[in-house]
Formats: C-alpha cells, structure tokens, sequence
C-alpha cells in the first residue's frame, strides 16, 4: 500500500521529513478493523511527533489522527462495524497513523461517518471533536442548562476552538467569549456562534474590561497556556474551571489556590493509549457528533483541501499549519 512516512527527525523545508513510501498492507485481528483512507486533516500533533518522535529500529513511522474510510475488513470480535461501512476516527497514538492507504483501528475508538457530508468534509472533524467534547463534558463538567455561565476560549478559531465553539453554543446554554487576533478569524468565530470575540494578542484583562465581560466560569486554553495563565488567574471566577490542551514547558497551578480553581488537561488519546475501561465513549460521542452533524446542529471545520495525499502536498500542510495561521482544519483526500 501506499504510505507517507519518515526515518529522521527533520525540518519540514527537507524533502526527506516525509516521504513517499510503500509498505505491506496491514490485517484486521481481534477488535481491529481495516479500513481504507478516502481523506484525512492535519493536527499540530502530527508535526510535533513528527519534529520529535525518534522512529524506533529501521523501519518507516506513519504519523496521522485524523480519518475516514470505508472498513475493508473486520477482526474475529468485531461487533460495532461490518465491511463496507463508512467510518471515521482519530486513531490511536500507540499505533502507526493514517497518512496511509489502509489502516488497522480499534472499532471502540470509530464512529459512523456523518451520511450528509462528504469524505474530505468529515475527515476534518474527529480528533477535534473527540478533544472538544472530553474537555467540555469529561474534564470540566460544563453545566449543559445554565445560562448564567460564561466560557472564555483561547485560541478559538483554530481546529478544536472551532468545533468546541459550536458544541458550547449548541448542548449549552453558555455565554460563549472567544478569542482571536485577525479579521477573519473574528468573522468565522462569529458564525460558528460566540457571543462575543475579544483580541489575544492584547492582555486579556483590557479586553474583559473594555468590554464589560463577566469574569469566566470556565477558560479553555488551546494555545498559548503560559503566555496567558497570569491572564487567566486574574479572570477566572473563584471556584472556576480551567483546562488546556496545549504542551507549556511549565505550570504553576499554586496562583489558583486563593480561587479554589480546578485544573483539567486534556489528551484524547489517553482512552486508547491505556485501554481504559470507558476507552467506547469515544465511539459513542463519535456517533453523537455524526449526528448533530447530519441533523444540521453543528457544521464540518474544513478550511481549506490541500489535494491527493502524498508527501510533497503533506510537506506543504505541515508547513502551512507550523504557521500558526489556519482557520479551522488542513484536508487531503484519494491516493
């Protein structure tokens, strides 16, 4: 099969940091399903393992969290999914990716793909709704009728503040505060529904002053975490809620404590790297998502198709997305 992999730890700009390659077609065993990739999206993850990660022995690493597809085959104890289903899934960070033509995945952590939209359309959309869905309802908790609350978003209009955005406004009753620094992602945050967009590039205090904000329930940090925790600690409301996604170098919780305000991160693939027993939530909030999707609750986050999957189109996705710049979520589709 068809694959993009890499041996070295390189610079995107090096032709060599991911490479067009061919490796043998994977079998399904188990609760394993095989399935054929028709379109995946790019994650900051996959450039930060793909900076990082060192490839174990001699072999290709085949980095990827995001996908859709058709099963192909199923293993011996396969019950949620048969051949020929459409599925789509984030995958599994302990196992090779999907940045390849075939792919073998733990039918707990697949979902139904969404019937209404398309293949490139969906691929968008799993790992950061599997994000956006655990830390809103698994790690926070948020209250899904209380309309006297308010979220602060850092970083809303990338790939999980995007889907995270619409998931608030639509299963909450939240006031919804977002944040962003260019025209564009203002406008776009702004149709996915936040009540109100405030500049990050600016101290955040100003802007919750300028604006007469209430201090938040809850503040989600997607980028940036310790840039703004000082921020943060002076805005959230005593008793709140804190959660983040991102890798800081540090921490320090203590100037939460006068506040009594909880800490929470987010790593979606703690389900599947540990087996946990719960590790089928995530085929089933897959299947939810897929459904707000078809009933037209919530829309896909694809922001702009990259074309055919292969390395020089993936090189050019990775260095778009180390950019900084993406609204919403980097798509390639067909082999």
């Amino acid at each position: 099969m068809k694959a993009i992999g890499y041996k070295k730890n390189l610079p995107i700009e090096n032709i060599e940091s991911l490479q067009d390659i061919t490796l043998d077609t994977p079998k399904a065993k188990g609760r394993d399903i095989l399935v054929e990739i028709k379109a995946i999206s790019v994650n900051p993850a996959d450039y930060k393992v793909r900076a990082g990660m060192p490839v174990e022995g001699d072999g290709w690493k085949v980095i990827g969290w995001d996908a859709v597809g058709i099963v192909k085959e199923v293993g011996e104890d396969v019950s949620l999914f048969k051949v020929g289903d459409e599925v789509w899934y984030a995958g599994d960070f302990t196992r090779q990716g999907s940045y390849a033509q075939y792919q073998i995945v733990d039918e707990r952590i697949v979902g139904k793909k969404p019937s209404s939209i398309s293949f490139a359309e969906a691929a968008a959309l799993p790992l950061t709704a599997i994000t956006a869905w655990e830390l809103l309802f698994d790690r926070l908790q948020v209250a899904k009728e209380d309309a006297t609350k308010s979220i602060l978003v850092i970083g809303a209009a990338g790939g999980v503040g995007s889907i995270l955005v619409q998931l608030a406004k639509k299963l909450t009753k939240l006031n919804i505060i977002g944040t962003a620094s260019r025209e564009e992602t203002t406008s776009w945050l702004k149709e996915l529904g936040a009540d109100k967009v405030i500049n990050h590039r600016h101290k955040l205090s100003d802007e919750f002053e300028k604006y007469q904000l209430p201090a938040p329930d809850y503040v989600v940090s997607l980028n940036g975490t310790e840039q703004h925790l000082d921020e943060i600690v002076k805005l959230i409301k005593p008793q709140g809620k804190f959660g983040f996604i991102d890798d800081p170098k540090s921490v320090n919780v203590m100037p939460f404590k006068h506040k009594a305000v909880s800490t929470h991160i987010e790593f979606m693939f703690t389900r599947s790297m540990f087996q946990t027993e719960d590790m089928q939530e995530q085929h089933t909030l897959l299947n939810e998502v897929s459904t707000l999707i078809d009933n037209g609750t919530i829309k896909t986050t694809l922001g702009e198709n990259f074309g055919t999957i292969n390395a020089e189109n993936m090189r050019k996705a990775h260095a778009f997305l180390e950019t900084g710049k993406a609204k919403g979520k980097i798509v390639l589709e067909g082999f």
